[in-house]
């Protein structure tokens, strides 16, 4: 009898640890989602690497790397006037190795035909900052690329654990909390159209800064490493890359840089497009097509460079128009409905002066 007793007390006692453990988890993942950024209303760059994996995946193009590719291609042009499916896993100032480590990770759920990296990322050969690595970072699902990609993107203070446990690095926000961290506690809004971020406002280029001299215009061997390592992998896959500087006027795109990319794609077999050369053929115009003075373009503006990149894309690339297809029609049905509807709401919206 005290010996079914004793076992009784044990399985009492392993089930009350076992079910204080379960709800410590719980907590501990509530106060989690709780006080991570949600990034909905204020720095909406930070969620938009996790949109992918809510996206159908259905892609011939996918397009890595910072803001002159989120922020300048819009998708829903390409697939309406070329039949190109396409998507864009861009954020804030990614980094070439965070642009290589996106797109092993996007090859574990399809395999594009063709790839676009932008290369003013060449620029960078060493970490930059904890917040743009948080924004192009965090939104990846975990793999061993993200893994990779967190210690190659350190910076001083950053630590592979907290990106782990993002609650050793925002348990501080318990005192900021506000509204929007309670309405987005289990959801997020997408704020992309496949990867696009959207602008229809109008902010003319205007006495923009002169360029700075550089004591060395050779991009770092880092930088060189990781896009040796992008052209291999698409290598190794079957997939096309191509290489393109957006046309925006600032940060300064310097000759010394232009004339090493196209060294590079020379050397490589690989096409190389400026289109800063190409404004007047695409049609761009600095005073009605961009909504910082330069920096990036407004829909306007994205809708003309888009077009050229998805004639550059058919002819050079061979990519064949899909419409047509019952299933890719489908899908884009139901994002153009949306990218057309907040197109003009957003143009409404301009004209009454929100």
């Amino acid at each position: 009898m005290q010996e079914a007793n004793g076992k009784k007390r044990k399985r009492i006692r392993a089930l009350t640890l076992l079910s204080c453990l379960m709800a410590a988890v719980l907590i501990l993942a509530f106060l989690t989602r709780l006080l991570e950024p949600k990034y909905m209303s204020d720095v909406v760059e930070g969620a938009m690497i996790a949109e992918y994996y809510g996206a159908e995946k259905c892609h011939d193009v996918l397009f890595i790397g910072d803001c002159e590719l989120y922020e300048n291609i819009t998708p829903a042009v390409l697939w309406e006037e070329y039949g190109i499916s396409s998507y864009i896993r861009g954020s804030a100032q990614q980094l070439i190795w965070q642009s290589y480590y996106l797109l092993e990770d996007t090859l574990r759920y399809e395999k594009p035909k063709v790839v676009v990296f932008n290369v003013l990322a060449m620029q960078y050969d060493e970490p930059q900052k904890e917040a743009y690595n948080r924004m192009s970072i965090e939104g990846i699902r975990w793999s061993p690329a993200k893994v990779r990609n967190i210690l190659a993107s350190e910076t001083e203070g950053e630590h592979l654990i907290e990106y782990v446990f993002p609650l050793l690095r925002y348990h501080s926000r318990i005192t900021q909390l506000g509204a929007e961290d309670w309405k987005y506690l289990f959801h997020r809004d997408p704020v992309t159209y496949s990867g696009y971020y959207m602008r229809v406002d109008v902010r003319p280029a205007e006495n923009l800064p002169p360029a700075k001299p550089l004591g060395d215009y050779r991009f770092g061997d880092n930088a060189y490493a990781y896009l040796d390592k992008i052209r291999e992998k698409c290598e190794e896959e079957g997939i096309e890359l191509v290489l393109m500087k957006a046309p925006s006027l600032y940060p300064y795109w310097y000759e010394e840089w232009d004339e090493q990319m196209e060294n590079y794609a020379q050397e490589h077999d690989l096409c190389y497009i400026n289109f800063l050369d190409r404004t007047e053929e695409i049609g761009l115009d600095y005073r009605t097509d961009t909504y910082d003075a330069g920096l990036h373009l407004n829909l306007s503006g994205a809708e003309k460079l888009t077009r050229a990149v998805g004639s550059l894309l058919a002819e050079r690339c061979g990519l064949t128009d899909r419409r047509g297809d019952p299933a890719l029609d489908a899908i884009w049905a139901k994002r153009l409905a949306r990218y057309h509807a907040d197109v003009e709401a957003a143009y409404a919206a301009l004209a009454e002066g929100k």
